[in-house]
């Protein structure tokens, strides 16, 4: 008998029959509260009526029209729309299909671009599983292990992890800069690097978001050593965190932007924005795939920035994740267990420690289980998986909210009283 890779564990007993905003419907008659989004990619909620008719439509009339043999109207229209979002000097565009092949994609470009072989990379950042992405990637061994050797001519440099240095967002912040320098004095001389690739929330590795000193600490060295700053805003963009781009809350501009998750609400769809003159030095061939800028995908993501703008899920997501933020902290306040709330916007998380302040994967799991009791769908995130982090769809509303909230503060009794 066939049957999926016994890897392939999900997080959930779930099975998902149906999907509608916020909610899951489950074979076994239950509907769940799902505080995922697929990982962060059902920006408008699960089967939204207007991303389900661009898609049926499109269905109807081209599902495939391979964008280095023909154009299609949907990916010409999707250029125009996200020419509306994007920093006016990004105003060129690559498309693929995930996240690891944008990132991929990036990294190719930034090579190709300044002639340079090292890439930077920061410490707890995730940028996807294939080999070139896993290479760049530290937030959890499990990423990169087992397939070695892995991509050579990259360097890791630190992230400001205040909560995990046990200092103060300044102090984290002078200390990765500090490093930063060192590194490119000893390890990666600035004429060999290329780029910084950087999440502006950490996504696998726990929900810790970039400070506006550290950002702008890299967008200076970029500028002053001639390299790249790549910023991967695959889990972050489109709305997640309040912002269009989670950028735009620290005023730093990239070269590079990184885009996919909720780019096409729930279609495969990735890609790599950067100015015209620095995209104009990938090599010839170097860009391309089979099934990048599918036109359903692209119909899709067109009627998802639609759906962002007309129904205003930017703010919401701002005016939902402080509701959402604040409900966590007040469990937290009364949950020794909890060690930190943190995060921006709809992308929020609580890690959980022991008495003596280290990682405590085993309460976030009961946590995590239980809260599927309560109808309410996680995810563990962070290095030792203890930290159960949020993510619903921009959709989301004050009685969803706080729904979700009565359901987390069931399941972290259950599953504290447990420990």
């Amino acid at each position: 008998m066939t049957e999926l890779s016994p890897h392939l564990k999900q997080a959930t007993e779930v099975v998902a029959v149906r999907g509608e905003g916020p909610y899951l419907h489950g074979e076994d008659g239950r509907r769940y509260l799902d505080f995922t989004a697929g990982i962060g990619v059902t920006s408008t909620g699960h089967c939204h009526p207007k991303v389900v008719a661009a898609a049926q439509e499109q269905v109807a009339t081209l599902i495939h029209g391979q964008y280095t043999t023909v154009l299609h109207p949907p990916l010409r229209r999707l250029v125009e729309r996200l020419g509306e979002v994007l920093p006016e000097e990004l105003d060129s565009l690559f498309f693929a299909n995930s996240g690891s092949e944008a990132v991929e994609a990036a990294l190719r470009l930034a090579r190709q671009a300044t002639g340079r072989p090292n890439v930077l990379v920061c410490h707890g950042g995730f940028h996807g599983r294939t080999v070139a992405a896993a290479s760049m990637t530290t937030s959890g061994t499990r990423f990169r292990s087992g397939f070695s050797p892995l991509m050579g001519g990259v360097v890791v440099t630190p992230f400001p992890t205040a909560f995990r240095y046990g200092w103060d967002e300044e102090t984290a912040t002078r200390f990765a800069l500090r490093e930063l320098d060192y590194l490119l004095q000893t390890v990666s001389p600035p004429e060999d690097t290329a780029a910084v690739f950087v999440e502006p929330v950490l996504g696998e590795g726990g929900y810790v978001p970039a400070t506006e000193g550290f950002l702008r600490g890299l967008r200076e060295r970029a500028d002053r050593h001639g390299f790249l700053l790549v910023l991967d805003e695959v889990q972050t963009g489109v709305g997640r965190t309040g912002r269009f781009w989670a950028h735009e809350h620290f005023g730093v501009r990239p070269d590079i932007l990184i885009t996919a998750k909720g780019l096409a609400s729930g279609f495969p769809l990735s890609g790599i924005a950067a100015p015209k003159a620095l995209m104009s030095k990938a090599w010839p061939g170097s860009q391309g795939g089979t099934y990048g800028a599918n036109a359903v995908a692209c119909a899709a993501a067109v009627a998802t920035l639609d759906v962002v703008r007309d129904e205003n899920l930017v703010a919401n997501a701002e005016a939902m994740g402080a509701r959402l933020r604040t409900g966590l902290e007040a469990v937290a306040a009364g949950t020794p267990a909890i060690g930190d709330v943190r995060g921006l916007g709809l992308m929020l998380a609580s890690e959980f420690t022991t008495e003596d302040g280290q990682p405590d994967p085993a309460t976030a799991a009961r946590v995590q289980r239980a809260a599927v009791d309560e109808g309410l769908l996680l995810l563990l995130c962070g290095a030792w998986n203890h930290v159960v982090r949020m993510i619903p769809a921009l959709v989301v509303d004050e009685a969803a909210i706080d729904e979700g909230l009565r359901a987390w503060s069931a399941a972290v009794e259950a599953g504290t009283a447990a420990s």
